[in-house]
């Protein structure tokens, strides 16, 4: 029998660093030039057939890039089992926001086991790299590795650079982590299975631990299927 997983994964960065235009590519393969703030959250689904009995409910909360500053996020990172951290690769004004972002999501929801759901961080807005201020970012794989991030990305959601691979890395660590919960926990089982085959995830911690700097899933074991597709 297929089962199906929800996963929420959370999209989180400073205002206007293209996180709706990210989702929209991905969910809807569409681009607009049109930019309108997101006020509070947003949320988008994509359904992936992961493999021949596996469909994931990809679950995308577009919080609003001015929310860290207040206090609802502990609220829409309730249950999320991963995040994309997104700066803009022209304004390094967003890229300094990155480690509090970071710092935000590590502080409010944790995994089971305590460590923090897994982070890729994308560098987004690639196809404008000659005018802004890239050259002077740091290395980015040494950076994502060194602040607990899964992975890096440079994205485009105008050209479609990159956002499926992004997307495919985060859903990857996401499953890796939950293999290993059902091996901790010692019964092959992530959770009980519902009578609408349905499985839901383990029970996050919400905790209001300062901010620190935790060990992120940068070992992880590809999952990648044979076959693996979207559909809507």
């Amino acid at each position: 029998m297929q089962q199906e997983r929800l996963l929420k994964v959370l999209v989180i960065g400073d205002l206007g660093v293209g996180k709706t235009s990210v989702i929209k590519r991905y969910v809807h393969q569409v681009f607009s030039q049109h930019y309108q703030a997101t006020i509070g959250v947003d949320f988008a689904l994509k359904v992936l057939k992961w493999d021949h009995k596996t469909v994931i409910r990809l679950q995308l909360w577009d919080i609003a890039g001015q929310e860290r500053y207040g206090n609802m996020t502990r609220v829409y990172y309730r249950e999320a089992v991963g995040a994309l951290v997104v700066f803009d690769m022209t304004r390094l004004s967003t890229f300094q926001a990155v480690l509090r972002w970071k710092g935000d999501l590590d502080s409010k929801v944790a995994l089971g086991n305590g460590r923090p759901v897994p982070a890729v961080l994308l560098a987004n807005k690639c196809d404008q790299r000659g005018q802004g201020l890239c050259s002077k970012l740091p290395k980015l794989e040494n950076f994502s590795k060194d602040h607990g991030f899964v992975g890096w990305y440079e994205t485009s959601a105008k050209d479609n650079t990159n956002i499926d691979g992004a997307m495919t890395r985060l859903v990857e660590c996401i499953m890796a982590v939950e293999e290993e919960l059902a091996v901790a926990a010692g019964n092959g089982k992530v959770s009980d299975q519902t009578d609408s085959g349905v499985l839901v995830l383990p029970r996050l911690h919400h905790h209001d631990a300062p901010e620190r700097e935790l060990p992120g899933c940068t070992g992880c074991p590809t999952l990648r299927p044979k076959n693996h597709h979207a559909y809507d």
